[in-house]
Order: structure tokens, then sequence, then C-alpha cells
């Protein structure tokens, strides 16, 4: 292990919209490829690493459930199921780099995941493999970001790293629509509360601060930035008191 490092366990939260490239739907190999050579590089660097990856490119609870009328909690549990889709994904992408990874599930399904055990967790990130929780919290009305708040708080990770696709860290408004919006260095969690700042759920923010759990919001297409970070290189926004 690198012994510079200053973060040496985290949890990664991937949107699902991030692995589907330029295409419309779905999951695409190149970006699938390019984020598991990212969390290979600092695995290779000898960080702890878990991850929780989205299910937007495939069906998002909320939004789709209306679209089609089903009930809240029905839709839910169908965003669960993509992102065990893509748990899986990401898993044949970093174990044909030779990486060793685990997915686990918070919803039993034995044949093609692990039960999500904490203690089996830790023991797994001991050993040097990448895990990949998969279906949230197992419960409907809450999202990957909170299930990523809550994994990170249970395998006490060192900091939360919460990729965005080409936007740099937290702002006043949306930067791809605000050109005047003021990009944070760093915020506390209870400025990201009390501005309402869509960069992350209140509820996962708020899980973060009281079990003190950092959080770096950077731009996961800046090659090399999950290295940068667990190095300790101020890059994106850091959130935290």
């Amino acid at each position: 292990m690198d012994g510079n490092l200053k973060y040496t366990r985290i949890l990664l939260k991937v949107s699902g919209e991030a692995l589907m490239g330029d295409e419309k739907y779905g999951i695409s190999n190149e970006p699938v490829m390019m984020i598991a050579n990212e969390i290979k590089l600092a695995h290779d660097l000898g960080a702890q690493i878990a991850v929780v990856v989205g299910g937007g490119n495939i069906f998002r609870g909320l939004k789709n459930s209306a679209k089609i009328g089903l009930d809240r909690a029905s839709g839910d549990y169908m965003g669960m199921l993509a992102t065990v889709m893509n748990a899986i994904a990401l898993q044949s992408a970093l174990r044909s780099m030779d990486v060793s990874t685990r997915v686990m599930t918070a919803i039993a399904m034995n044949q093609i995941a692990e039960p999500y055990v904490r203690f089996r967790a830790i023991r797994h990130l001991e050993k040097g493999r990448i895990v990949i929780f998969a279906a949230g919290t197992g419960n409907p009305f809450f999202t990957t970001d909170t299930a990523s708040a809550l994994r990170a708080s249970e395998i006490d990770a060192q900091a939360m790293l919460m990729a965005k696709n080409g936007v740099n860290g937290v702002y006043s408004d949306d930067p791809k629509t605000n050109k005047n919006a003021k990009k944070y260095d760093t915020i506390s969690y209870d400025d990201i509360i009390m501005k309402g700042l869509k960069v992350m759920d209140t509820a996962a923010c708020d899980l973060c601060k009281q079990n003190k759990v950092p959080i770096i919001v950077f731009d996961f297409k800046e090659k090399g930035s999950i290295c940068k970070v667990i190095k300790g290189e101020e890059i994106g926004t850091f959130v935290g008191d």
C-alpha cells in the first residue's frame, strides 16, 4: 500500500447514466471500461474501494414509475434491479482486468451475487477485493445516494466520492445552464442542505454528517481523478464540517 494515501478506504458513487456513454439508454462498453480502469488505478495504489452504481440508465424509479402508471414502491424495486445489472457489468469489466471483485446485493439473489453482510463486505475489502453494493438499501423510497451514505458509514469509509459527469464540484447553480454559477472548493454539510443544492439527496448528506464521512464531489471524466483524491490532492469540492 502507498504510505502517502490520505484515504485508504473509500466508497465511490457512480451514476447509472455514466455507463451510457453516447447512447440514450442502457450500458455502453467504452464508459464501463473507463470507469473500471479508473477504479483499478486507485486499487493498484492499495486503496480499499467499495462502489455503489445507480440505475438511471435503465430505469429510474421515481420518474419512470409515474410515466407508466406504477406505484412508487414498484418503480423503486425495478430501479434496484437496474443497479444490479449495472453492478454485474462493472464487475465483469474489473474481472477482465484481473481485479478481484464481489457484488453484494441488498435484495437476495444468490445465483448471481452475495447477500449484503456488513462484516463480510469489510472482510472482502481487507483482502483487497473491490466490493460493488447493488440494489440500493433494499427498501423503496430511498435513492442510491442515500444507499451510498449508508454503506460508507457501515464500512467505516474515510470518504465518500461522488463522481459527476462533466461537473467538477459543487456549484451555487447548474453550471451547464448558468455561466455565473459559483464553484465551492469547500462547503459544509449544513450549507448543502440549507441552500438546497442538488448535488445529492439531503438524507444522504445528513447521514454523512452524522457519521463524520467527508464527501468529495469531482469530475469523473478527468483521468486519474480517484487517485488524486485518495492521495489528498485538492480537486472538486470537499464537503464536511
